[in-house]
């Protein structure tokens, strides 16, 4: 059965406009774009040309990848849009982007990167607990970057914040293979929720 086939399968890339101070960031995203692909996933991300969202594009187009980009109209010059991509797909808003990008994609992987990255992350995290999708949600902890993120979840699970199922929710691995396997393995659990009962 050859790719165009099979079902399609998208990965949702959230990382920085930026690279960071260490090449080691660099070169994860491109590892990881490129296992991607091999994999036969689709990339989706947020459309730019510059920082580790540029890096994941380029890398995946370098592998013959399909690449679809989302971006706000705003921010489509600043963060100079990326003009080669396979699509690139321009929206009203921020929320619009996120929602756009949730509903393209059955799996999602954080890279480093700032505040954007976070909301983005902890957002379609939100969505999970909530029981708007389904899908696998990773973290690709390159060099320890998110250490201390991991370590204030867990605090947030010992304070009765967050219960240990939806702390499962993010699966975190140091390799860019080892995180797409555990992408492509897991079985995100369905939670059930009472109608008008809020957690966060």
């Amino acid at each position: 059965m050859n790719r165009q086939t099979r079902a399609v399968r998208r990965l949702c890339v959230f990382c920085g406009s930026k690279t960071g101070y260490r090449e080691i960031y660099v070169e994860a995203a491109r590892r990881l774009a490129a296992c991607a692909i091999e994999a036969d996933w689709e990339i989706v991300y947020g459309g730019g040309s510059v920082g580790l969202m540029g890096v994941v594009a380029d890398a995946a187009l370098a592998c013959g990848g399909r690449v679809i980009g989302v971006i706000p109209e705003r921010l489509a010059t600043e963060e100079l849009a990326h003009g080669k991509i396979t699509k690139l797909i321009v929206v009203k808003s921020m929320h619009e982007r996120k929602a756009t990008m949730m509903q393209l994609s059955h799996a999602f992987a954080a890279l480093p990167g700032g505040y954007g990255t976070l909301e983005e992350l902890f957002e379609v995290v939100s969505w999970a607990q909530l029981g708007i999708h389904h899908n696998p949600i990773g973290l690709l902890n390159v060099g320890g970057y998110f250490d201390h993120l991991v370590e204030f979840i867990d605090h947030a699970v010992a304070e009765g914040f967050l219960k240990p199922e939806y702390r499962e929710m993010i699966i975190v691995r140091s390799e860019p293979d080892e995180l797409l396997a555990a992408l492509r393995s897991a079985v995100p659990p369905h939670l059930p929720r009472k109608l008008g009962v809020e957690e966060t």
